[in-house]
């Protein structure tokens, strides 16, 4: 008989290593479209303002960044632009992302990257006790404390996103 194996990415191998704690939770992905954040958010029952999405985007001065901010949000790339120590920011192309990242669109995680490339948050994931991202896989959302998220990232916490 064969056993159910456990979902282990490289997000989850990396927090092991590091001995932080944190919850998986996974689900059925069916696609990644428009709002996916949003839906995964609806799915598994976690409120979109502590669902975090992870984009990637390229500065003109210090190259890659990774940035993460609430799945109903959208990033302020001029915002991302003066915290970073950019004069512009732009969200990479989806093209990149398995090359530059490791990990495929739906499935980008902060953690566990191909490199450790500098990596901001916004400052709302500190108004939570946990927060939800990616595990490293469409279908696996990992649930963590923002604290423990920066131990593995070296984040900052950071306003980057629209005003609407």
């Amino acid at each position: 008989m064969a056993k159910d194996k456990k979902t282990v990415t490289n997000a989850m191998r990396l927090l092991n290593a590091a001995k932080i704690q944190y919850k998986t939770i996974e689900y059925e992905a069916d696609e990644v479209g428009e709002h996916f954040g949003e839906k995964i958010a609806e799915m598994t029952g976690i409120s979109a303002e502590k669902s975090f999405k992870t984009l990637v985007a390229r500065g003109d001065k210090t190259g890659i960044i990774v940035v993460c901010i609430p799945v109903c949000d959208e990033v302020d790339l001029k915002k991302l632009a003066k915290v970073s120590g950019n004069k512009k920011t732009e969200l990479i192309h989806v093209k990149e992302l398995l090359n530059l990242t490791g990990y495929i669109r739906g499935g980008v995680s902060p953690v566990g990257m191909k490199k450790k490339y500098t990596t901001y948050i916004h400052k709302s994931a500190e108004d939570f006790d946990e927060i939800a991202i990616s595990g490293g896989r469409c279908g696996v959302t990992l649930m963590l404390t923002p604290m423990d998220l920066q131990k593995a990232t070296e984040c900052k916490f950071e306003d980057l996103i629209k005003e609407i």
